[in-house]
């Protein structure tokens, strides 16, 4: 079997038995490309003759190349990466030993979700204020956005029926896992005025479909759209901090936790297999408190 033959066994492997999203399968294929391209500049086209010396001289390859050398971020994630490539090999028989085992990525430093305040959140949702077919649409991504942490993929991603009875979503998260989340006032309202006013002159405009989200020709709102739709709704809003889709999932998470919530619900609302990625926002909640406090104490300096 020819390394070429390998990866295409494990992208199928990971599609289908494990369900990855197809954006998480796209980057698999994209580091696994790199990876048989350069084993192939090496001679190496067997995956059984690949050793531990060759892994790890393709992470050094990956940090000191010439052409554009990856940050320690996308090192760590395409070492990931190949690193299940061979577990994969290995449980499959492929090869007679996992020669990635012992390559360890480089160490990340913490990185703090970036957060808006609850004022700028306010502001940037007033910016869809309007009684048309797109401010309604958009008032109604927003909400829901920000009410319920879903992730882009996941918002654009609900049909109709996610929206069951009057007050929760249903969210299909990585992995294709699904998640009750609770909607509040302000989003239920939206997501009613949309429905009635908006959507269904909407859905004529295109061919018959059930995605609740809706473009302006009838079609899907994709993840590209509504990156646009936030970053229309910023500028509008004078917001100079730079606003994302991922920005409104990282603000209601810390505005849960300061609001005093615990961090086992919040993980999950935010759809995390481990609670340890959920942690980091306390951090953000305690550099808050610290700002806070340090500013507001007599004797803090």
């Amino acid at each position: 079997m020819s390394v070429a033959t390998a990866v295409d066994s494990y992208l199928r492997h990971v599609s289908i038995e494990r369900g990855l999203s197809i954006n998480t399968v796209a980057a698999y294929r994209r580091d696994l490309g790199v990876y048989a391209g350069w084993l192939a500049e090496q001679g190496i086209d067997d995956p059984a003759a690949i050793t531990p010396a060759d892994v790890s001289a393709f992470a050094r390859h990956l940090g000191t190349r010439e052409e554009t050398p990856l940050t320690a971020s996308s090192m760590a994630r395409m070492l990931s990466t190949v690193r299940g490539f061979h577990r994969f090999m290995l449980e499959e028989q492929l090869v007679p030993a996992d020669v990635a085992h012992e390559v360890k990525p480089p160490k990340l430093a913490s990185r703090l979700p970036k957060a808006i305040t609850v004022d700028q959140v306010a502001a940037l949702l007033a910016a869809t204020d309007g009684d048309d077919l797109q401010s309604l649409r958009d008032k109604a991504l927003l909400e829901l956005l920000y009410a319920t942490g879903a992730r882009v993929s996941e918002a654009v991603g609900l049909n109709v029926d996610d929206v069951i009875d009057e007050d929760i979503v249903r969210l299909t998260g990585k992995g294709s896992k699904q998640r009750i989340v609770p909607l509040g006032s302000y989003a239920r309202a939206a997501l009613d005025a949309y429905l009635v006013r908006a959507r269904p002159a909407l859905s004529v405009r295109g061919t018959a479909t059930p995605a609740l989200f809706l473009g302006m020709r009838g079609q899907r709102v994709s993840r590209q759209n509504a990156w646009l739709i936030i970053r229309s709704a910023a500028e509008r809003a004078h917001l100079e901090a730079e606003v994302s889709p991922h920005t409104l999932r990282h603000s209601f998470a810390t505005h849960l936790l300061a609001g005093g919530a615990d961090v086992r619900v919040v993980q999950e609302l935010l759809g995390h297999s481990s609670v340890a990625t959920t942690q980091i926002y306390t951090l953000v909640t305690a550099d808050t408190l610290r700002d806070m406090y340090t500013t507001a104490h007599p004797r803090a300096r």
